[in-house]
């Protein structure tokens, strides 16, 4: 896999709130392992990163600013240098001037990871795609929880975040493994 001399990597949402129980159960539970070393490998290649934290305005969430849970965890702690990005929405695109930053630096092809992926990752992607970016999805540096589908039928966070993934790829994104990338960069 070719990956752009400019090409970044993007951690979306990685905050100690999504910990919290009020989740429930979790796919990929070697994910932040999996982003930790990514971020590694990613920074000693040089290639920009993007970290995305959503600072929630709804009272009572962990992602609100003034929330200790608010906090990156710690697998993915930005280096001095590293864009941090504050976002409201699910997009990481929406009120932010992400695509115009990426834009003035000429970065088109986007490495992203993070949660949830069903919520922002997925609509992260399909706005990213929209936008004209080339969105590449680290498919096992992301995660999701439990959740009962509209027919009130209880959907492991495994069936959730295969599902995102079905609704993502091809038209979307491109969905790569943390090892495929891995790979790419030497």
């Amino acid at each position: 896999m070719y990956i752009d001399k400019n090409a970044a990597f993007v951690v979306l949402d990685v905050q100690k709130a999504i910990d919290l129980p009020v989740w429930g159960v979790r796919n990929n539970p070697d994910a932040e392992a999996k982003m930790s070393h990514l971020l590694r490998a990613w920074r000693q290649t040089s290639r920009p990163v993007f970290h995305v934290r959503h600072d929630s305005n709804e009272v009572g969430s962990g992602y609100r600013p003034d929330s200790p849970t608010h906090a990156f965890k710690e697998d993915v702690l930005p280096l001095a240098g590293e864009t941090i990005i504050g976002k409201n929405t699910h997009s990481a695109f929406v009120g932010t001037g992400f695509d115009v930053m990426l834009r003035s630096q000429g970065i088109e092809q986007v490495f992203l990871c993070g949660v949830k992926t069903n919520n922002s990752i997925e609509t992260s992607v399909r706005h990213g795609a929209n936008l004209g970016l080339n969105i590449l999805l680290i498919e096992d540096a992301c995660f999701t929880h439990n959740q009962t589908d509209w027919n009130g039928v209880e959907r492991s966070a495994e069936e959730v975040h295969a599902m995102s993934l079905a609704n993502l790829a091809g038209e979307y994104c491109q969905i790569v493994s943390a090892q495929l990338v891995l790979d790419s960069l030497l």
